[in-house]
């Protein structure tokens, strides 16, 4: 019973190998054109030797394949062809490669190319020195370099490559660099689809052009059209001005971008950089639109300005740049503050203009209906608009204007009351950033708490006149001078009417000063950022010599002997270039976003 089994399983064994070779034996390669054909006692296995004659190459046919050589070896055993010369190979109607020398196993359908390989598809043309093809798998992969030209998107160049023919896709790894007569690509890794031209962008990479240069670690730009979308460290360049977020688009046409969360729009030539969470940049109209908890900072040596709104807008060219900002403007610097419903600042010549918009007859629930408010040091200033003028050179103050019903009022410490200034228009003068001369002009009114040197209360002076001027020292009044005085008398305090402390139309606002950079936003809603999707992470490629293929070639060199075994060395160290390609794969994909994504 146990020989009959034996025996039963042998025999069972036998007939799988049967089977097995008779399928390996199925669809040889055919020879269409011989030309000449000689046997040669020098070559192994028998293998039978043909040359081309003057009417045409040798020609071979394999499952859809056309081969022509002007030299070929066939070892007819193995089901193998040696090519040499001119060779070229056609599948179907697209698929077109030439090269100095091509082996080819009809039974793996294994094919390596060697010397000037050119690899033509309706989309691309592949040069590479060494090209491996598996046409089961439809897959082709260089290791030592390659280039591909498509005439709608460029060149790309890299060290390791491979083709997918059945969904028109390359993925090149490393030193992989595009280059197209308006930009270069620089990266580590691409998925380049021919078809479509898309791009996908893994680890560091740069597109730079004549007018711009975009950085990112996670990428999409499409080809045909010019517009890309940017993620992890992005960042684009366009001239003296840098966008950065957590999402970007581009669109070169244009010659516009978008950003998303987290913006920082950075003017190197003015010295500014303005924030927020939602930006748009318009390079030929040199304008930026910045909403969403907008800032702009006026970057100083020792003390930055910082404005805050609702909508920043900043446009013109680099050397005139304007910047306005509209509803609920706040201003902070150390020694200064304000607020405004809108602001426009002119960087060319330090000038800032704060203006009411209810004053225009504005009715948007923005706007604050309140008149512009400035405070320097102790001093707080209001009128229906405010200059502010400072020194571009020197980086400080210079003066201020106030136009109509210009207020100024300054707490006295020592008392429960105020000094107090109002008049048709006041033109203040900064010394070191402190004022310390203001002219009020027409119906100039004062209530001034007059005291000693030893900071003792002489009395309240109430007084009017045509126009008045202020001296002011360590943030103290020093001297007034009335200019046509109408009236005015100084009362002791307990002489003093408690119903005259205040002028008509004050409006003492010290708990609206913003005293930081935090205090800008105090008011502000919670803010809700959009989720942002992010593109897809990297896969790393199978290796090119996977499970599947090492079973072919052991089944082949099983069958067919030493001569086979040649192209299973060679596809073995087309491994190693794989296992190194798949290291550079995980380093890509190992890479951190040091923003935690929306």
């Amino acid at each position: 019973m146990i020989e009959m089994l034996k025996s039963k399983f042998y025999i069972s064994l036998f007939i799988a190998f049967v089977l097995s070779a008779v399928a390996f034996s199925q669809n040889r390669i055919t020879i269409e054109y011989a030309g000449t054909g000689y046997a040669d006692p020098n070559i192994e296995n028998g293998a039978k030797i043909f040359l081309r004659d003057k009417s045409q190459q040798v020609h071979f046919v394999h499952e859809g394949i056309n081969m022509w050589c002007d030299k070929a070896i066939y070892y007819e055993k193995e089901d193998f062809i040696e090519a040499f010369s001119n060779v070229r190979m056609q599948q179907g109607d697209t698929i077109n490669m030439s090269a100095n020398y091509v082996e080819y196993s009809g039974v793996t359908e294994l094919a390596t190319a060697r010397g000037n390989v050119i690899l033509k598809e309706p989309q691309s043309t592949l040069t590479t020195d060494t090209l491996y093809f598996d046409r089961t798998k439809q897959q082709a992969f260089y290791k030592s370099k390659g280039k591909v030209v498509r005439d709608s998107s460029g060149t790309i160049t890299s060290q390791i490559g491979r083709y997918y023919l059945n969904i028109k896709k390359y993925q090149f790894v490393k030193d992989v660099v595009l280059v197209n007569p308006e930009y270069t690509l620089n990266t580590e890794r691409l998925d380049y689809f021919t078809e479509s031209g898309y791009a996908y962008l893994f680890g560091p990479s740069t597109i730079t052009g004549e007018t711009s240069k975009i950085y990112c670690e996670r990428g999409f730009y499409d080809t045909k059209y010019d517009t890309g979308y940017f993620q992890r460290n992005a960042k684009i360049d366009y001239d003296n001005r840098q966008v950065e977020g957590d999402s970007l688009y581009f669109d070169r046409n244009r010659s516009f971008a978008s950003a998303t969360n987290n913006i920082t729009v950075t003017d190197t030539l003015n010295n500014s950089i303005v924030k927020g969470h939602y930006a748009e940049v318009y390079r030929d109209k040199d304008s930026v639109f910045i909403t969403k908890r907008a800032l702009a900072i006026t970057v100083q040596e020792k003390d930055s300005i910082y404005m805050h709104s609702d909508t920043l807008m900043v446009t013109g060219k680099p050397e005139h740049r304007i910047t306005r900002a509209y509803y609920n403007v706040r201003l902070y610097k150390s020694d200064l503050a304000g607020k405004a419903d809108s602001v426009h600042v002119d960087h060319k010549s330090g000038l800032t203009q704060m203006i009411n918009l209810s004053r225009f007859g504005t009715t948007d629930a923005f706007a604050t209906k309140r008149k512009p408010i400035l405070w320097n040091v102790d001093n707080q200033m209001t009128g229906d608009t405010i200059h502010l003028i400072s020194n571009i050179e020197t980086e400080k103050l210079d003066s201020l204007k106030v136009f109509n019903n210009a207020y100024l009022i300054a707490d006295d410490t020592l008392s429960d009351g105020y000094n107090q200034i109002k008049g048709q228009r006041l033109i203040g003068l900064f010394r070191d950033n402190e004022l310390y001369h203001v002219d009020v002009i027409k119906n100039a009114e004062v209530i001034y708490y007059s005291r000693n040197s030893e900071n003792e209360l002489v009395g309240i002076n109430k007084s009017k006149s045509g126009s008045l001027a202020i001296e002011i020292s360590d943030n103290t009044i020093d001297q007034i001078k009335l200019i046509q005085q109408i009236d005015g008398e100084l009362f002791p305090e307990s002489q003093f009417p408690k119903n005259a402390k205040k002028m008509r139309d004050f409006d003492w606002r010290g708990e609206e000063r913003p005293n930081s950079v935090e205090d800008l936003f105090k008011d502000d809603p919670p803010l809700v950022l959009p989720v942002i999707e992010g593109l897809k992470d990297y896969v790393p490629q199978e290796e090119f010599v996977d499970d599947a293929m090492r079973q072919r070639l052991k089944t082949n060199d099983t069958l067919k002997g030493s001569k086979s075994s040649k192209t299973t060395n060679q596809l073995n160290k087309a491994s190693i270039a794989s296992d190194a390609n798949k290291k550079i794969s995980k380093s890509v994909t190992k890479q951190k976003d040091p923003k935690k994504e929306q």
